[in-house]
């Protein structure tokens, strides 16, 4: 508590420099990986005739030729009808760069500042979770530590208790709110272990006057002894909005069988009950008026006062909803229809929602997944039809799900790859609205920051890298970046490129211009790279280059430099081959109407086990599997038929036929484990010359290859 004032000013100092960052030109921008347009295996023809609409309605959405809307329409059809310009989002990355490209914008899309209706906040608050992921694979499970990326902003989350947990969530509570539209609301959703401190938070950042609820949700009626406390069973909702002028519906539970029990009378309109309009308590003003002979001020003890005015009981009167009792002297009442009664207006007590069973048909196997129809409630109560929902810690995708069949947009993101791909798989299941798979690259940057200090530069990061290869760094005055060595006693160039950048083709080709002319010339150069284009596989075949070689720095370079530092050595750390993919020559063949190509993955190359964040035994476990059948390690796939540049320049991969583990289209005993290995896509229109086709894989693990083939 004495820290949590710093801690506060801290966290909105970091914001308020994310925000002045805003207009510079290095702002964080968004990349968009795919637009997925749903189609499990057995069902992609239905979207064949979207493929050629969105083409060039995309092609206008990234160019910012189309305007934001907040209406219901906008939502809409991306067949053309509409002709607005939106496309939900699924962002693998950091929530706080995420939220920082989000307020940017870039010249694809507008900024997203004072544009969202709803944010549901469902942050880790469980210090003591490890963050790993189990992995299913024909031959068991294995079990993958989180990358470092999920280690950076995880782990280093409860670094330092709850000190740490608060100063990482100031500044996304800060962002959150400059993304709040003006009648835009949020609700946090925590437990025991640190709720109280974030409604403090809270109260500072959003105001105490704008704090409206703390829902109780009794998410368990477990009553199993666990010790000597009481057992817990509810988690709080902290409910704030931007404005006093908010977004509210009411929402309404069914009535019980006692209270619909009440309505023991009937007319020709149906059953009703009969309700006081008479309440204790004199009043001087108009409901203490004389109304039809009767005089409230003498009636009960202390008198009594009418529920409204005269002119309202004048108006039931006229509708016929006034009873007067036979007897001389008995009170009037209203007539209550039963048709009328919406139900139990939901207090701030939610008892009725269990959290789900790993049986249930709503599961997806993970771990804090929420139920639908507690998301459900919120969105329904706090946006409307066409409004942005927002969910920066996805998850499971339950707020995505939700706000999809709501007919609401939606935007949510997730650090986790695991996590990532369930949500894909999820609103792929749900047959959802095309949306964006979009990703940011900054990760090893920040985690290097954490690492080396601060004032970390990217060339100390290089020359890091340089020594744990075994390279002699350059001359400063022969390398400027810090960032060129060589091998010992060779005529070979090693190249480290920034963890900044996605590593594709151009990086590749700067890398053989440097080996031909860089101080006088060289046998060979091998580049190093933190992160890469789905393509560079492709890129590597089409230079066919003998004296360029691409590896893999191991993604757990900077945890394990954190632990260890100066004592890392070179031969404990391994550089690996990059994984790729390919696939058995494409058919394409005429049919009475249109086309047909057939798909068929042929191998899938791993990064090597070695390179993986796993133990011992599940690394062994994982290479027989890659022995035995290399494919099963595939979890995701999907093709585009026509895959071309764009008028300026930009190459979209778009969608429109997947597969995956687990398709509820092919869930039988294989379908669960393994992706089917043919896609014949049928139907397609007819297209003179080549058809460029591109393949993607994302496998278990959540690395991705690609593959390009002109047939």
């Amino acid at each position: 508590m004495e820290r949590l004032p710093e801690i506060v000013r801290a966290g909105k100092r970091q914001a308020e420099q994310i925000l002045e960052s805003l207009e510079g030109k290095t702002r964080i921008g968004l990349q968009t990986r795919e637009l997925v347009t749903p189609a499990r295996d057995s069902n992609w023809q239905e979207f064949a005739s979207i493929k050629a609409a969105t083409k060039s309605h995309t092609s206008a959405t990234l160019a910012g030729e189309m305007p934001l809307v907040n209406d219901a329409t906008a939502q809409g059809e991306l067949t053309g009808k509409t002709g607005h310009g939106w496309f939900n989002r699924l962002i693998y990355g950091d929530n706080l760069l995420a939220m920082a490209a989000l307020l940017a914008g870039d010249e694809h899309t507008p900024s997203l500042r004072g544009k969202v209706d709803l944010q549901y906040v469902d942050p880790p608050f469980d210090s003591k979770a490890d963050y790993r992921t189990k992995i299913t694979l024909p031959g068991g499970d294995v079990e993958q530590k989180p990358t470092v990326i999920e280690q950076f902003a995880y782990s280093d989350t409860w670094a330092d208790g709850t000190a740490s947990y608060l100063a990482m969530i100031v500044p996304r509570l800060c962002l959150m709110r400059e993304l709040a539209s003006e009648q835009g609301s949020i609700y946090v959703h925590l437990d025991w272990h640190v709720g109280h401190y974030v409604k403090i938070v809270l109260d500072e950042i959003y105001g105490k006057e704008l704090f409206n609820n703390a829902i109780i949700w009794k998410r368990s009626s477990n009553t199993s002894s666990i010790g000597q406390i009481w057992k817990r069973a509810h988690d709080h909702l902290f409910f704030y909005s931007k404005t006093a002028d908010y977004i509210f519906n009411f929402q309404y539970k069914d009535l019980s069988e006692t209270s619909q029990e009440l309505y023991q009378n009937r007319d020709e309109r149906g059953f009703y009950q009969l309700v006081p309009i008479l309440v204790s308590g004199r009043r001087n003003g108009l409901t203490g008026q004389v109304w039809k002979g009767v005089d409230p001020n003498t009636r009960g003890k202390g008198g009594m006062h009418w529920v409204t005015t005269p002119s309202k009981l004048d108006a039931y009167f006229q509708q016929g909803l006034i009873a007067f009792p036979k007897k001389e002297g008995g009170i009037p009442r209203l007539k209550y229809y039963l048709d009328q009664n919406k139900g139990v207006v939901v207090s701030d007590l939610w008892d009725d929602i269990s959290l789900i069973s790993s049986s249930s048909s709503e599961s997806v196997n993970y771990d804090t997944q929420k139920p639908e129809s507690l998301l459900e409630r919120i969105i329904k109560a706090s946006s409307n039809e066409g409004s942005i929902v927002a969910d920066i810690f996805g998850g499971s995708g339950t707020t995505a799900a939700v706000a999809e069949k709501l007919g609401r947009r939606w935007i949510t993101c997730d650090l986790g790859k695991p996590a990532c791909m369930i949500m894909r798989k999820r609103l792929i299941d749900q047959d959802a609205k095309p949306f964006l798979f979009q990703a940011i690259g900054d990760y090893q940057v920040e985690a290097a920051r954490s690492t080396l200090g601060r004032k970390f530069r990217v060339g100390d990061l290089a020359h890091i890298v340089l020594g744990l290869y075994g390279a002699l760094p350059l001359p400063a005055e022969d390398n400027p970046g810090r960032n060129l060595g060589k091998l010992p006693e060779s005529r070979t160039l090693v190249f480290v490129d920034s963890p900044q950048k996605l590593t594709g083709l151009a990086t590749l080709k700067k890398a053989q211009e440097l080996r031909g002319t860089h101080l006088g010339g060289w046998d060979k150069v091998v580049v190093l790279g933190w992160n890469f284009t789905a393509d560079i596989g492709h890129a590597i075949a089409g230079l066919n280059d003998a004296k360029l070689e691409v590896l893999v720095i191991p993604p757990d370079l900077l945890d394990r430099l954190k632990k260890k530092g100066d004592k890392l050595k070179p031969d404990e750390v391994r550089f690996s081959t990059l994984q790729y993919l390919t696939v058995k020559p494409i058919e394409r063949k005429k049919l009475d109407s249109g086309e047909a190509v057939t798909v068929e993955l042929d191998n899938y190359v791993l990064l090597s086990p070695d390179a993986l964040n796993l133990e011992a035994k599940d690394k062994e476990r994982l290479q027989a599997v890659v022995n035995r059948d290399p494919l099963a390690l595939i979890e995701y796939w999907s093709v585009d038929p026509d895959y071309e540049s764009e008028p300026d320049g930009h190459t979209i991969f778009r969608s429109v036929w997947q597969d995956y583990r687990g398709n509820r289209e092919n869930d039988d005993e294989r379908g669960k484990l393994h992706v089917v290995r043919k896609a014949v896509l049928s139907g397609l229109p007819v297209k003179q010359g080549k058809r460029r086709v591109c393949v993607r894989v994302v496998d278990v693990f959540g690395f991705e290859a690609e593959v390009v083939k002109e047939v």
